[in-house]
């Protein structure tokens, strides 16, 4: 009788751990799932190259760009330095990202942040991009970056990227970009705007030693120099 109890008792034992293990095999399986999809989520948002300071292309293939940011060609004034400082930001992390709106190449425009970092911010703050005023729920935060790190003259906001004397003593002509159309001008004393022209090299202004050079470089004689002719 013992025995047919134990028995019985061994039997309802094995069968609650098979009607266990098929219960908890739906979970498992769902969990399982869930860790896949979260992985696959987060391959989504993995920064794969730093094409330049303020664009980055993600595991998928697609393009993004850093809403409320503009930071300097590579060619150009503090544009390695820009990139340097985003690859040690994002470069193989997982961001999370925010999109705002698109550029005339469709391509996402993000508030970026890893971690507790908010990198559109970081960028602007540290003087490595200049603020670019489209709207985003964080231009304030934004503007208030930029207008730090030009006041404290940090990074391209420095002598050495915003130029107001040239480095060659005898090379005092002025390239300059307007914004407004993105026409390039150069200016030497003589020109009624030249003592209020800033060289901005981060942007691709530069100096000049002549007006040849200058027009080599794709700039045009600024209209106030009235004629004059450079002398150097």
């Amino acid at each position: 009788m013992i025995k047919k109890v134990l028995g019985s008792f061994d039997k309802l034992r094995i069968n609650f751990g098979v009607i266990l293990l098929f219960l908890l095999i739906p979970s498992l399986l769902f969990n399982l799932l869930l860790i896949q999809k979260t992985e696959k989520l987060k391959e989504k948002n993995l920064v794969q190259i730093v094409a330049d300071g303020d664009t980055l292309i993600l595991k998928t293939g697609i393009t993004v760009r850093l809403v409320n940011i503009e930071t300097p060609e590579l060619e150009y004034c503090g544009g390695p330095e820009a990139k340097k400082r985003m690859e040690e930001l994002v470069l193989g992390k997982v961001i999370e990202m925010e999109t705002v709106s698109a550029d005339m190449y469709h391509r996402p425009l993000v508030l970026v942040t890893v971690g507790n970092k908010f990198v559109n911010e970081i960028m602007l703050k540290e003087g490595l991009a200049r603020y670019d005023g489209s709207p985003s729920p964080k231009r304030d935060v934004l503007k208030k970056a930029y207008d730090y790190a030009f006041g404290k003259k940090i990074g391209i906001f420095s002598s050495r990227c915003r130029q107001e004397e040239p480095e060659d003593p005898k090379c005092l002509i002025k390239g300059n970009i307007r914004r407004e159309n993105n026409k390039k001008y150069y200016f030497f004393p003589g020109c009624s705007e030249y003592q209020r022209t800033i060289v901005e090299k981060d942007i691709g202004e530069s100096w000049f030693c002549s007006e040849k050079e200058a027009e080599k470089a794709g700039f045009s004689k600024a209209a106030n120099c009235f004629g004059k002719k450079y002398q150097p």
